[in-house]
């Protein structure tokens, strides 16, 4: 692995990341350092100097805090000469003397060898209970929550732990992360407002999410940094970033949407946003004080929610790589109640069908709607919003105007092909050309290709966990059940997937992270006093999810049909689009499809393909429907409502044409 290197502990040559902290080599060697302040979760602080180390770096001797001290070369170190023993014995004994009665500081000066103290006074605490002044409370309200109520204040003998003002604050969530990081019991949680059955299963569970966001986040996601923009970075990089309409998934000028240039010049960064009061992930971003420049708040500054990946990601569908629109298009959609994914999938396809010429000036009333037409696509979202000029088309959604501007059959296939909904839902954004499980992800989902079905991309087509139907149609059926009872039970399903623990090191299997999943389990038993395993929990999502498609039937949807994704979806439409990726599918002929590419048109070559991609999808419908316990049309089987308890008689009636 690189930056990897070796240091020698008591004569035992250990390997260690650079710029890790020496505490962590000299444990994982198998020696034993004492510490009072330490705690794993947290940054280290290095007050209590008991877990002193001799380093000998370059002939050179100085005793370190092992806690905060990053290794940085091939060091020698001594955890256990007379020098190092006397200085913690002196310090235990400091320790003892102040905190006689605290059970932890008892058993850090007998592994001292103190059993007394010459170091009473009269600040002396014989409290069991009592504050030491560890700063574990501290650092826990900073890293956990980003809140930063609890503070230190005074010096030397006056130091004391305090809030702001000396009062109780009022800005404190009550998430308990002091009180459960307190090695002492001096702070105490008194009282549990929702009065769970088991408080203590749900908080020895959360803090483990807390802690997970605390000391990975920064090196994974940067949830906290710059939120869910940090997957434009990594779409674009992947070519999975929509661009004109779907066409491709990247491009030069995607720079200018990435996380980085927003956390440059837009994002307020230093506080903390979130979603709610207390959610440790805060990965909620705002822009403060932006100027509008379009629309009836023009000219005003305005606190702006986002944006977030999908709204960056739809300002490169519309091709408009400009934050200046994103951050526009972002507050607009907000204030005037519009979804910005349907907004933005729905304007880029006008976009495209106005740049094939199969509408003009004369039905968009004489807006020039090209891709990259920031001004215009900002005019439009006014318009959807007043009910006027070509918003009002627009504003009907992708399959309204599919319908009307194909009906006269002369563009209804290319219209059907481009235009990127399903069940009458905008496609969320994100290329599935190349993922044949996220194609169904969107295709299969009972409402539609929302947002929150597109993280099979990675599984699929980048670690390439899921080669086969059955097991795309495993995590077909695994996937969606987990979705809907995140939605049911109120929970956030960001730290379920895009977390990824210190000690997964490899990703088996990218969602279902087995302490996750126990998480979320223990989160239901602490609250309802219900044990869970993993079958209960996907038959308790399955009683909802078949319900739902029983409505989508009675709604004269939820079948075979119903489910098929637009070819863009799939593969390319357009020339344009093939031979912008052409060697990406020549190859593709000749070592999937079995067909020599050479001497064939490009047409002749985007038939062959267009015909084995959607041969794959039927396969693929054919593995989701066995897996889920639907008929070949898609509709759920009496059996299977049976064998989940919900076969009620006017269920059945709805379906039982369809067995």
């Amino acid at each position: 692995m690189a930056d990897r290197m070796e240091i020698t502990v008591n004569g035992k040559t250990v390997g260690v990341q650079k710029d890790s902290y020496l505490l962590a080599a000299v444990t994982d060697a198998g020696f034993e350092v004492p510490t009072l302040c330490h705690h794993k979760d947290l940054t280290p602080g290095g007050s209590c100097r008991l877990c002193l180390c001799e380093v000998e770096d370059g002939g050179r001797k100085k005793l370190v805090t092992a806690c905060n001290y990053p290794v940085r070369g091939p060091v020698t170190v001594r955890t256990d000469t007379a020098e190092i023993a006397q200085h913690r014995k002196i310090l235990a004994e400091m320790y003892l003397g102040r905190w006689p009665g605290v059970p932890v500081v008892q058993m850090i000066a007998r592994e001292c060898g103190v059993t007394t103290s010459r170091f009473a006074s009269e600040i002396t605490d014989d409290a069991p209970n009592a504050c030491i002044l560890c700063g574990h409370c501290v650092r826990a309200c900073d890293e956990f929550m980003i809140e930063r109520v609890l503070e230190f204040a005074g010096r030397g003998i006056k130091r004391h732990l305090t809030m702001p003002f000396g009062e109780v604050d009022h800005h404190c969530v009550t998430c308990s992360s002091c009180a459960y990081v307190c090695p002492t019991g001096a702070i105490e949680i008194v009282d549990d407002k929702n009065r769970p059955l088991d408080a203590k299963a749900i908080r020895d569970h959360g803090m483990k999410v807390n802690a997970e966001m605390a000391t990975l986040d920064s090196k994974q996601c940067r949830m906290r940094e710059v939120g869910t923009a940090n997957i434009v970075d990594v779409m674009d990089a992947y070519d999975l970033l929509p661009v004109h309409n779907y066409k491709f998934g990247k491009h030069p000028e995607a720079k200018k949407l990435y996380s980085t240039t927003l956390k440059a010049e837009y994002f307020t960064q230093g506080a903390a946003d979130a979603c709610w009061r207390g959610c440790s992930m805060a990965c909620a971003k705002a822009v403060d004080g932006f100027t509008l420049k379009t629309g009836p708040y023009k000219g005003q500054q305005v606190l702006v929610d986002g944006p977030e990946y999908e709204t960056a990601a739809g300002a490169a569908n519309m091709g408009c790589f400009d934050g200046d629109f994103c951050v526009e298009f972002n507050f607009y959609c907000d204030t005037y109640g519009i979804d910005t994914i349907s907004a933005a999938t729905a304007i880029a396809f006008a976009m495209e069908v106005f740049e094939a010429g199969v509408i003009t000036t004369k039905e968009t009333g004489g807006i020039e709607l090209r891709f990259g037409a920031a001004d215009e696509a900002l005019t439009l979202l006014h318009q959807m919003a007043d009910g006027e000029g070509f918003g009002v088309d627009v504003g009907q959604g992708i399959r309204w105007m599919k319908e009307k501007w194909g009906k006269d059959g002369e563009h209804a296939a290319f219209l059907q092909d481009i235009g990127m909904e399903v069940k009458g839902l905008e496609f969320s954004e994100y290329v599935t050309k190349e993922s044949l499980a996220q194609q169904g992800g969107y295709g299969f989902a009972i409402k539609g290709p929302q947002h929150d079905e597109a993280w099979l991309i990675f599984m699929d087509m980048v670690n390439k966990q899921i080669p086969t139907f059955e097991d795309k149609a495993e995590a077909l059926h695994y996937f969606p059940l987990f979705r809907t009872w995140f939605g049911l039970m109120g929970l956030c399903k960001i730290v379920w997937n895009d977390v990824v623990p210190a000690d997964n090191a490899v990703q088996e299997e990218a969602h279902k992270i087995p302490g996750h999943v126990r998480n979320y389990w223990k989160f239901f038993e602490g609250l309802t006093g219900i044990e869970l395993d993993e079958q209960k929990m996907l038959d308790q999502s399955a009683r909802v999810y078949n319900l739902q498609r029983i409505l989508c039937r009675m709604l004269g949807f939820g079948t075979r049909k119903d489910d098929m994704v637009p070819y863009r979806a799939a593969g390319p439409v357009t020339r344009e689009e093939y031979e912008s990726r052409a060697d990406r599918y020549d190859g593709q002929l000749a070592d999937v499809v079995g067909v020599d590419p050479a001497g064939k048109s490009t047409e002749e070559k985007m038939k062959i393909l267009r015909d084995f991609r959607e041969g794959q999808y039927e396969k693929l419908a054919d593995a989701v429907y066995r897996r889920r316990g639907w008929t070949e049309d898609g509709v759920p089987k009496v059996e299977t409502l049976a064998a989940l308890g919900i076969d009620l008689p006017e269920l059945v009636e709805v379906i039982k044409a369809d067995q």
